[in-house]
């Protein structure tokens, strides 16, 4: 086999396995009322806390705009709420319901027993492989502007 057949084969799994993990991502939250840009704004708002809608578009990168409608979304379904700010007469913070803190912690599970079906027979040391392999592959990305750089807080 050529080092570019060992290539794509390599690249044909990754592929595999994105639309495998898309696939169940996407069904799991549909099982919580969520849509990946709306759990990613429930992502964001665990790590940050109460914060304004122009700090969560702002940390998505999303417009004004897009952040109303997420948040809008979110509110309607019980997600989340718009408080006062406590010192700025013009904003509202964006916090959790108990509904909210709920299911954000039930997706962290979910997550946690997820990677322990994945990995946990998995040998350390091809584990540790596998972790630095994927850093590799996204280094790579990076390097090309295919992917943008992630503040080690955020993963």
């Amino acid at each position: 086999m050529s080092e570019r057949e060992r290539w794509t084969g390599a690249l044909d799994r990754v592929l595999e396995l994105v639309v495998v993990l898309g696939d169940d991502m996407t069904r799991g939250l549909a099982r919580e009322g969520l849509t990946e840009s709306r759990a990613t704004l429930l992502w964001t708002l665990r790590r940050a806390g109460p914060v304004t809608q122009r700090d969560l578009a702002e940390a998505l990168g999303v417009s004004a705009r897009t952040i109303t409608g997420l948040v809008d979304g979110l509110a309607a379904s019980g997600f989340v709420t718009r408080e006062p700010h406590p010192t700025d007469r013009r904003a509202f913070l964006v916090t959790f319901t108990p509904h909210g803190v709920a299911t954000v912690e039930g997706l962290e599970q979910g997550q946690r027993e997820f990677a322990e079906l994945l990995f946990g027979a998995m040998p350390a040391d091809r584990l540790d492989a596998f972790v630095a392999g994927l850093d590799d592959i996204l280094g790579r990305l990076r390097e090309h502007g295919l992917y943008p750089e992630i503040r080690e807080e955020d993963r």
